[in-house]
């Protein structure tokens, strides 16, 4: 079973998936100043390719950006493509 760990430090964080105790995919965040998070970085284990790893990083991180009125910034070139494909998440959209 796929579970999904948001871990923050004081300026950065990240967001890890862990399947059977393997690491499958990781996105990478640094806190700005304002209300703002920055997406740098989304890594997931070629293995895991193709199955929504990805996506479900970043949902978990928009809902994180909601409940905190947070916005982000995608640096990630993966993140910015799904900014724009779903324009669901929009609203945490800096």
């Amino acid at each position: 079973m796929l579970t999904i760990e948001r871990h923050d430090k004081e300026s950065k964080g990240y967001v890890k998936a862990v399947e059977n105790n393997i690491l499958v995919g990781q996105m990478t965040y640094s806190k700005a100043d304002d209300g703002k998070i920055i997406i740098n970085h989304t890594e997931v284990n070629p293995a895991f390719s193709g199955k929504g790893v990805g996506k479900k990083l970043l949902m978990n991180l928009v809902e994180f950006a909601r409940e905190k009125q947070l916005k982000i910034i995608p640096l990630c070139t993966f993140a910015k493509a799904m900014f724009a494909r779903d324009k669901n998440i929009g609203d945490v959209l800096l």
